[in-house]
């Protein structure tokens, strides 16, 4: 059994009068160590998976278990501090702060868990030299290619050492070569790391990174891999 099993989860959104089954019965589980691609076209329900993942959002129905313990009895301040100790993000639109540089980027959630500063400094110092950033410590974000700015954005899932790691689209405004990069960085640090990452895709080129594949169509698992 992995250490995040979910189980017959189904979710549904309500547009006006209509029903819209995002998700029709998921079940897998995720291993410490998986490196885990979802895929399938546009609407077919990857990043409503990866948000109930990440405990953003609640399954309509099913179980998400987290080491056992099932997250739909958590409070959102329960839920809130698991992510913070367990899950990293990374978006295909960097949410980077425009204002703050690299190392300041990357230290943001140690400084919202009011982690100590000697440690903020060890931990993000480790990190920038890690994805390769050393050079470019000082630099805001528009001073940054686009696969600098995803490396950043690796570097602050990380900061706070997450057993999972969940990247939707993490290739997707990067050009071919530059998203070749990233996915050999994330392999690199599940390998090193030892970080689970979950990550959604459209890209057969992205897809090959994978240990493992689930693709899902019309928001069921089509099939696994």
């Amino acid at each position: 059994m992995g250490f995040i099993v979910l189980e017959d989860v189904k979710k549904n959104y309500h547009l006006g009068k209509t029903i819209v089954h995002a998700l029709k019965g998921i079940s897998f589980s995720i291993e410490e160590g998986d490196f885990l691609s979802i895929v399938g076209p546009s609407g077919c329900g990857k990043t409503t998976l990866l948000n109930i993942i990440g405990c953003i959002d609640k399954p309509t129905s099913g179980n998400v278990l987290f080491d056992g313990r099932d997250v739909a009895g958590l409070s959102d301040d329960q839920e809130a501090l698991m992510r913070l100790k367990n899950i990293g993000f990374i978006f295909q639109t960097f949410n980077l702060v425009p204002v703050l540089n690299v190392v300041e980027n990357i230290e943001l959630p140690l400084v919202l868990a009011r982690i100590p500063a000697a440690e903020r400094k060890k931990r993000v110092n480790f990190l920038v030299e890690l994805v390769g950033l050393a050079d470019f410590a000082e630099h805001k974000p528009d001073e940054l290619s686009g696969g600098q700015r995803q490396r950043v954005a690796i570097a602050r899932a990380l900061v706070h050492k997450p057993r999972l790691i969940i990247a939707d689209e993490p290739t997707a405004n990067l050009d071919s070569v530059t998203g070749g990069h990233i996915m050999e960085e994330m392999k690199r640090l599940n390998k090193e790391e030892g970080v689970s990452f979950v990550f959604s895709t459209h890209d057969p080129a992205v897809m090959k990174y994978a240990k493992r594949t689930i693709r899902l169509k019309d928001g069921e698992m089509d099939h696994v891999s």
